[in-house]
């Protein structure tokens, strides 16, 4: 087991903090009210994002598999050629900025897929905006 002078030292930005804080962010995000989206005959979910924004794909994709529920993890800029007007694209970005989550953010657009995007502001947001796509904003913490 690490102490904490060891783990001060090399954890510098203090991230084990915001680890241990994960179960009440959840908590507060399950409890908090959201607009629901009514998205109809879905055939398909593509969740979209890097690094740790792409996990909470990685988390659905375990839970959805219990299911009929077609799904598909993106992470990289290239939609699958399967993704049609009965597709949900979401794209998740913590920043907002990253490049292929807003290039896939844009393919599904232009190929007509239903969207519902998330983000802590960033091109994504101003993106959806502009585009009057579903977006949900999200808390910026120091990891995604």
């Amino acid at each position: 087991m690490l102490d904490i002078g060891t783990l001060n030292k090399y954890d510098t930005k203090k991230m084990y903090a915001i680890y241990d804080k994960w179960p009440e962010i959840a908590k507060n995000a399950y409890n908090s009210s959201v607009e629901p989206v009514d998205f109809k005959n879905i055939e398909h979910i593509v969740f979209a994002g890097m690094g740790g924004s792409g996990a909470l794909g990685d988390i659905f994709s375990s839970i959805l598999s219990k299911t009929n529920v077609y799904v598909t993890l993106v992470k990289g800029y290239i939609l699958p050629k399967t993704v049609n007007s009965n597709t949900v694209v979401v794209p998740t970005s913590v920043s907002g900025n990253t490049v292929e989550t807003l290039t896939v953010l844009e393919s599904a657009r232009k190929l007509g897929c239903k969207i519902i995007a998330f983000s802590a502001g960033g091109k994504i947001e101003n993106y959806c905006i502009k585009s009057r796509i579903e977006y949900r904003k999200i808390p910026q913490h120091l990891s995604p």
